[in-house]
């Protein structure tokens, strides 16, 4: 049995050139540059444009959430999101699923930086999730909620806690107490319960930073929806730690109440975990080693 990341049609450079060709003439000849593969994507980039091809049949209604949701909220965020401008619905005989191009929002992952140098970048993405959670954009928002349950942390310590014991059965993780203890205080609280458009999947994959170290957009909005703020909030516990997370939680500058921020963690070790399993299989040293960071960061 395959792993739950593994392409159930993978698109290569040739592929995907015959395929916007075929839609848009005027990018014919234009070079196709793998830019990146995740659980759910093929992501190329075409003349100052990035496509995005699905990998698996389920990620494909995640794509049309995409369509429908990001040219809403763009206007409202302050650093840029992929916003889509070539879209194709209507499917082929070589790929039968929809996809989409949008201009490339450039930096690179949040990964690349050391702890030390992300309290730029958390500030930029406390601005960046305030603006996400105002109120006033839920109503402009047709989002389900909450559909993979992330802001439930007894349902994510019971999914996290699987995860970690298999990372510790392949010798990739020496159990941490104090992980174990988060988990343990999680199955028996409830979901905080608040309502907010959320990006849905923040992690360090998903937030780009320039030379500077600013934050230069938040990629991948699949996940989408409506819930709790604490479900984008696991940023704050997974990516950054000390005057980072600070500078990110002063500049979101809403509360962050006890169980609110225990969501938070606890979906922080999860995504952490799961990215520590991808990183393992799919040959990732460097983002192996910053999701086994982040598992520390989120109990710390």
């Amino acid at each position: 049995m395959g792993a739950e990341w593994d392409a159930e049609i993978e698109v290569g450079a040739e592929a995907a050139a015959r395929l916007i060709g075929a839609r848009w003439p005027e990018l014919r000849g234009e070079a196709v540059e793998p830019l990146g593969t995740g659980w759910d994507n093929t992501v190329f980039t075409v003349g100052g444009r990035v496509f995005r091809f699905p990998r698996r049949a389920v990620a494909v209604p995640l794509l049309e959430r995409e369509l429908a949701a990001l040219p809403v909220l763009a206007p409202a965020l302050p650093l840029p999101v992929p916003v889509p401008s070539h879209v194709a619905r209507d499917g082929s005989p070589e790929f039968p699923w929809p996809f989409w191009g949008a201009p490339l929002v450039p930096g690179r992952e949040l990964a690349a930086l050391p702890d030390d140098a992300r309290t730029r970048a958390a500030a930029d993405a406390g601005r960046f999730l305030r603006a996400l959670h105002d109120p006033a954009l839920v109503p402009r928002a047709d989002l389900p909620r909450d559909p993979n349950r992330r802001g439930d942390p007894q349902y994510r310590a019971d999914l996290a806690s699987a995860r970690l014991d298999a990372l510790t059965d392949q010798g990739r993780w020496n159990p941490d107490p104090a992980v174990h203890a988060l988990l343990a205080a999680a199955r028996d609280a409830p979901p905080p319960g608040g309502t907010a458009v959320c990006h849905g999947d923040l992690h360090a994959r998903h937030l780009l930073v320039g030379p500077d170290g600013a934050a230069t957009g938040v990629i991948d909005w699949g996940d989408v929806c409506l819930a709790d703020p604490a479900v984008d909030l696991s940023l704050a516990y997974g990516a950054f730690t000390g005057p980072a997370r600070a500078a990110l939680l002063a500049s979101y500058g809403r509360p962050v109440p006890p169980g609110r921020e225990l969501a938070a963690r606890v979906l922080a070790v999860f995504l952490c975990a799961a990215l520590a399993e991808y990183a393992a299989d799919d040959g990732r040293p460097a983002l192996l080693a910053e999701a086994l960071t982040g598992l520390a960061r989120a109990a710390a």
